[in-house]
Parts: structure tokens; sequence; C-alpha cells
């Protein structure tokens, strides 16, 4: 029996009124505003100021999306069935970042991940209903199919060097053209050049990619007009070769797993065709896959009208070939299939033969493209990327270790995570090596960070409850009512699929095609009706609608808010390298700090510039405003280096050398894989002792020299540490001795009645060329250590004497000291 919701002629579950026009145009707006914008909206980037904007004003649009949804289904929001209880929970999401504010690592990043989710929110409620209309839900398909293609388009533009015809139309509503270009449109990496088209990052433009190739597939298969199974068919080459240009191996490792599991929910008669596309598209897509990388790579370094035209024309030429392969499929193959496999499709169990067998035909194309000599066939980058698919390999080894970085985090933060963004910033404090990634690469991993336990399993349990329902709806429904809504379940499926190895859904754009993807899932899941806690339709509604109203007028007020806060340290940023008024910059910096006290940005310039008025003035009263501005600020933001760095330059800057030091030693912990930071710390530690030493304090210059040893201490632990990771990982940033970390250590060894550990410290930084002084240096107090045992190093003695005559009476002199 056909589930209500679904089927040609079938009556609405219940009384939903046709959408308005308005939610229609605001709801494509905002999908198109963001699908060009997709990195402003990330959170990957230490600042965010460039990047923050377009957040609040997706959430403003948003919230007025949500007062236009009450206006126009007030009448049709109760309480009365399982799917009403999604638009209910749906709510805890945010909630729980909310809650998670309470122990946020970072205010500042975990303020913008709950107005996101509320974005997130919004988008599923307004889908859950605007889809289950025939045209809203036919408008909205067509919407990001368009957009989709648009993308795809927009990245081989840049792949053709034709960057600045892209940036032209683009520089309208993105603010990320520079120099006329879109910015990173094709990066640039250790791997050479990476197509990421809009999202700047070749790995979830690889995502996305295979999300609308499953896509493409399926309206062609289900399209009954000529001209669209034919234009489907034809963007199956260039999604393709713009897959294989991304360099991704999450991509093409997840693409197969995606293609099965979508399988399962076909027909026998669809899964081939499904199969056949792939196999189509896959092989012409290969076979020009040379020539077009080629031709990219040489239209990137120079730019000739001749080589993009010939780019094109094959890209081109080839995608007709398919397009009408395509067509000549559906008219002629498809009926025929459905005919001999109708009877076949019945039978119990007959959908899941083939995937079966696609299985175990992909571990042979797997096989052959990996370990045999057919990837020659592949551009040369294109296939040593794939020769490195392995679990041995550096980017597999450095995901296995963020995820169990995460797991530590977790660790502290159990219940309720330690807000959004806490990754980004408590990474440093728990990574097992130096690598820098203010991203877990896990986004399910990243989203138990954030809101902790609690909040995880709210959120797994919403997803798996509409996939649970949304199956059994689609195994009771017929053929077009099952096709009505499966481009939703391909896009968060794909999606969520590949975000097990990456962090797709930082970016807002991916995080709303998911959502509204599980609000055309819920809206025609099976739902059965609330028999327990069945509540009053005028009630129902009362309650709800003045819940969210009021929810999104704060959302709304704090996003206006955020935008004027945001749009003023804009300007300070854009003042300070111009202007020379200290009136003049401080005053839209204090506009933005009125708003969100601990904004990062708007703290750094603001006590920069309190900073430089000390030095001119040496008025304390500025001194005193920059200590306290940063200390205010790094109530809320703990872990941000470049605050805590500020406060210590203030320290330093007023000759506070002993607060300045303590500052160092009592956040080393927070990185504890930084070089540099553990350099400062040994060096300002022999300072102070000396200092010390020289008033006869010698309580004082023992606790500073014992700081400066303790810190030389874990950076041999961290060394020896890193000699253990396995063989193809990359250690990340450089944390290794520096000549003066082991001569100053070694004085403070010296100087505190430990000749054998000096001697053994300096050990570390002897040189053969003594022509350098401060390797004269270490080998100075090397032999005076030594002879502070009774021992001597005569070989070394005679190839010093040789650069400095006067070395040995100097060695005498270190030697004698009475500490």
């Amino acid at each position: 029996m056909s589930n209500p919701v679904y089927g040609k002629h079938a009556k609405r579950s219940r009384d939903v009124e046709k959408s308005s026009g308005f939610i229609w145009a605001l709801l494509i707006g905002l999908i198109a505003f963001l699908a060009w914008t997709p990195f402003q909206t990330a959170l990957f980037n230490g600042q965010m100021l460039e990047f923050e904007k377009p957040i609040f004003w997706a959430a403003a649009a948003a919230c007025i999306l949500l007062f236009l949804w009450i206006a126009q289904y007030y009448k049709s929001i109760r309480l009365e069935d399982q799917r009403d209880l999604l638009m209910v929970g749906v709510l805890l999401l945010p909630l729980t970042y909310a809650i998670s504010l309470i122990s946020a690592a970072s205010h500042y990043l975990a303020m913008n991940m709950v107005i996101i989710q509320c974005i997130y929110a919004i988008i599923f409620v307004i889908g859950l209903y605007l889809l289950r209309d025939k045209m809203g839900n036919r408008v909205i398909q067509t919407t990001i199919m368009t957009v989709a293609y648009l993308i795809v388009g927009f990245g081989l533009l840049h792949w053709f060097g034709q960057g600045k015809t892209a940036g032209a139309i683009a520089k309208w509503f993105s603010n990320t053209v520079l120099n006329g270009i879109y910015t990173n449109a094709v990066m640039v990496d250790s791997n050479g050049l990476r197509l990421t088209s809009v999202f700047q990052y070749a790995n979830t433009y690889a995502a996305f990619l295979m999300a609308f190739l499953f896509a493409a597939i399926f309206f062609i298969t289900t399209s009954r007009k000529w001209y669209s199974q034919a234009f489907h068919s034809f963007m199956l080459v260039p999604i393709i070769v713009s897959l294989l240009l991304t360099l991704s191996r999450g991509g093409l490792v997840m693409l197969p797993v995606v293609f099965v599991l979508l399988l399962v929910f076909l027909k026998p008669a669809k899964q081939i065709l499904w199969i056949l596309y792939c196999a189509i598209a896959g092989v012409a897509s290969l076979l020009i896959s040379k020539p077009v990388t080629e031709l990219g790579l040489q239209l990137n370094e120079k730019f000739s009208s001749s080589g993009a035209l010939k780019g094109w024309g094959i890209l081109l030429g080839v995608s007709v070939v398919v397009g009408l392969l395509g067509w000549v499929i559906q008219r002629f193959v498809a009926p025929m299939l459905d005919k001999v496999l109708d009877k076949r499709s019945a039978k119990k169990g007959s959908s899941l033969w083939i995937p079966v067998g696609s299985v175990v035909i992909g571990g042979l194309l797997i096989f052959l493209f990996i370990g045999t000599s057919v990837k020659n066939i592949l551009p040369q980058n294109i296939a040593i990327r794939l020769d490195n698919i392995n679990f041995n390999q550096h980017s597999v080894l450095e995901r296995f270790t963020f995820y169990k970085d995460a797991m530590k985090v977790v660790a502290d933060y159990p219940i309720f995570g330690a807000g959004g963004g806490a990754w980004a910033s408590l990474y440093e404090q728990y990574q097992n090596n130096p690598y820098t990634s203010r991203q877990a690469h896990n986004f399910f991993l990243q989203y138990l960070i954030e809101v902790g336990i609690v909040g995880f399993l709210i959120f797994m349990s919403f997803i798996l409850y509409i996939f649970y329902k949304y199956i059994r709806g689609y195994m009771k429904a017929d053929e077009e009512g099952r096709n009505s809504h499966f481009l939703y379940v391909i896009i968060v499926l794909s999606i969520l699929m590949h975000s097990i190895l990456d962090f797709n859904l930082s970016y807002v754009f991916m995080g709303i095609l998911v959502f509204l993807g599980l609000g055309g899932m819920a809206a025609v899941m099976d739902s059965k009706p609330l028999t327990k806690w069945k509540v009053k339709d005028t009630t129902a509604r009362g309650i709800y609608s003045a819940a969210v109203g009021i929810g999104a007028i704060v959302i709304l007020i704090t996003s206006i808010r955020y935008i004027e806060a945001s749009s003023s340290a804009w300007e300070a940023r854009k003042l300070a390298q111009t202007s020379e008024s200290f009136e003049e910059i401080k005053a839209p910096l204090d506009k933005d700090l009125s708003i969100r006290p601990s904004h990062p940005d708007s703290v750094l310039i603001l006590s920069s510039l309190y900073h430089s008025a000390y030095k001119q003035t040496q008025d304390e009263g500025f001194y005193n405003l920059s200590v306290d501005l940063l200390n205010k600020a790094l109530k809320d933001e703990p872990y941000n280096k470049f605050m805590i760095n500020r406060l210590i330059q203030g320290h330093e800057l007023k000759n506070e050398k002993d607060k300045a030091f303590d500052l160092l030693t009592a956040n080393a912990y927070k990185f504890k894989w930084d070089i540099e930071w553990y350099e400062r710390i040994i060096n300002q530690a022999l300072d102070l002792g000396y200092q010390a030493l020289g008033t006869g304090d010698t309580a004082a210059k023992d606790k500073y020299f014992k700081s400066g040893t303790e810190a030389f201490e874990k950076v041999q632990v961290g060394i020896q540490h890193l000699t253990t990771l396995p063989e193809g990982q990359l250690q990340g940033r450089a944390f290794e001795n520096t000549p003066e970390m082991i001569l100053n250590s070694g004085k403070m060894y010296f100087m505190t009645n430990q000749p054998d550990k000096a001697a053994a410290t300096l050990k570390i930084g002897l040189q053969e060329d003594l022509s350098q002084t401060a390797n004269q240096d270490i080998a100075q107090w090397y032999l005076a250590s030594l002879q502070k045992q009774g021992q001597s190093d005569e070989a070394l003695m005679d190839n010093l004497m040789k650069v400095n005559p006067n070395s040995k009476q100097q060695i005498q002199q270190l030697a004698e000291l009475q500490i």
C-alpha cells in the first residue's frame, strides 16, 4: 500500500497550504548566495573577520524566511504525527550548542556555531513543510541542480585559465575576487594544482561533485523529457573530470561506497542503468583526462586563448557524445530493461544482487588502477594520487592521529562538549605531534567534541530516525513517490559519508544542503499519528510559533548587531593601515567591542594601538587599558595564542619580565609542540636567573633555572617521541633543538651545580665547524662542564684553541665559577 504522502494522485496527508512564492524566492536566493561564498562561511581560518559576515547575513535571511513560513503555514502547525516531533526535535540541535557555551574553549567561535545551527534548524523546518508541496519541491530541486552545474562550469573556467572571466561574474556577489580572479578556485599544494571551484578546498569540492554526479544520473533515469535526459547526461563528463582534477583520494575512496549504498534503493533495471551511465561517462572522462589535465596545468601557468579553446573543445565534444548516448539509452534501452526485469524486480532481495556484484567489479577496477600498469593511461598527478591510496600514506596516518587526539578532547569535555570551534582552539594542547590542522577531518568526531556525548546522541538520533522512517516510507511508495524526494537522499548520504574523512560541514552551504535534504526526506517519511502526547491544534501552533518566533527575533537582532560589529572591525583594520589618528582608529573598535567584547581581531588591533600609544607617551593609562582589555578577552578566549602573546609583549614593554615569564610558563601546556614557545621560556629563564644571581637571590635564581631546564627536558621528550611516529607519517612543524636553546639550557644546568647534565646537554650542540661564535660558546661551556667532573676532551680543546687561543683560560674561569 502506498504512503499517502507519495504518489501522483494521492491527497496530502493533511491540510498543507500551497507554498508562498516569497518563501521559494528567498530560499532560492539563500542557496545561491551561500553557494558562491562557501569559503567565507567556513570555520577553518584562524582570523575569521573576512569570513564571518556572510554567516550573519545568512542567519538574518533564514529568520525572515521563518517569519514568512509562520505566516504561511500557521494553520498547518500541529503536533499530531511523528513528523511533527522532528519539527520540535530539530530545535534541540542549536540548544545543545547553546548549552556548550558554558564550557566553550572559544566563546567567539562557539557563538558563531550557535547561530549556524539555528540556520540549519530553520532550513530543516521550512524544508519539512515546503517540500511536501509538489511545485515547491520541483522548484527547489531545479534550483539545487542549476546551482550545482553552474559551480562545475565555474570551476572549469578557472582550470582552463579563464579566471578573470569567472571573476567578472562572481565579483558582484562574492568578496573573494581579488585582482579580478576568484581566490584559490584552483589551489596549489604539495600535489600540484587541484581544482576547488567556489569551495577553495579540493576535498570538499570532491564531496560536492560526488553528490551531484549521482544526482545527475538519477535525473537521467527519471526524467521524461528527452532534452532533460540529454542535458543531465551531458553534465556527467564535466563532473567526473572535475572530480579527477580535485586529486581527492577521499572522494575516490568514498564514491564507490556511496554508489553501492544508493544502488540498494533502486530496482534492478535502474541499477543497471546507473552502472551503465557511470561506466560510459567514466571511460569517456578517463580518455580525455590527460589532455585536459595537461592543458589546465599549462593554462594556469601561462594563458592562451587557443589552448583554452582546445580544452573546451575536447571536454564539450565528448560531453555532447555522452549526452546523446544518454538520450538513446533512455529512449530505447531503458524500456527494454524494465520489461525484461519487471518480474525479477518483484522478488525479495532482488535489489541486492547487483550492488554485491558491483562491489566485486569495483574491487577489481581498484586493483587494476592501483596495482597494475593500467594507471598509466591517467595523467601523472592523478596516477600518483591513486598509487598513494593505502593505510600507510601520510594523510591517512595523520587522520588517524587527529581522531585519537580528538578522543583526548572528548575525555576532558565528555558531557556537553567544549563548544563550537573547540578543535581549532584546543588541538595544539592535545596533539600527538606538531601538525597544523584547525579541523579534525571527521565531522562526526568534531561534532562530538563540540557538544559532548549528550549533544552527539541527540544529533545521531535525529539523523538515524529520519533515515529509518524515510526508508520505511520509500518501501511502501509507488515509483513516482519514490522518485519525488530521492535527490535529498543522494545529497545527504553523499556529503555525510564523505564527512567521515573531512570537514565538509564546516561550510554553511554544505550544511544547508544537508539539512534541506533531511527536511525533504522527513517531508515524505513513514509517519504515524501520535496518540500518547497529542496536543490540541491551537495550543500546539501557539506554543510552537511563539517559541520559534521569539528565538528567531533574538537570532535576527543578534545577527544584525554582529553584522554591525563585523563592519566596524573591518573599518578599523583598514584605518589602521592608512591612518595615524588614535581616535579615528579606536572609534570603530570601541563600537565592535561594545557588541562583542572578546572579538579577537578587534581586541588585537586595539591592544596594539594601546601599546603604540604607551611607547610614544609612557602614559601608564594606555598600558593598563591594554592589560585590562586582554585579560577580559582571555576569559572568553583562553586558548587564543595571539592574545596571550600580546599580553606577554605588553609586560615586556613595561619591563615586567617576571610577569611575562609567568604567562609563558602558565600557558606552555596549551601549545606543547610550539618550539618557539619553549625557546622563549628557556631564554627568559636564563636572563631572569642571571638577574637574580646578580642581586644575590639564589632562591629566585634556582626557580627560574629550574623552569628553564624543565622546559628543555620536555623538548627532549618530544623529540624522542617523534622518532616513534610511523614511517609514512609526516612530523608537521619543526620541533628540534636550536643552538641557543642548547647553550642556555647547558648554562642553567652548569649554574645549578649539575655539570653532568650540562655536559650531556651541550654535547648535543657540538659542531665540527668552530668558526662561529655560538659554536665556540657551546664547546667552551661543554669543556668547562667536563672539567668540573674531572674529565676532558683534548681533541675538542685543540680544535677550539686553533680558532680562539684564549679558550683554555676562559674555560678555566668558567670551571672555577662559584655559584
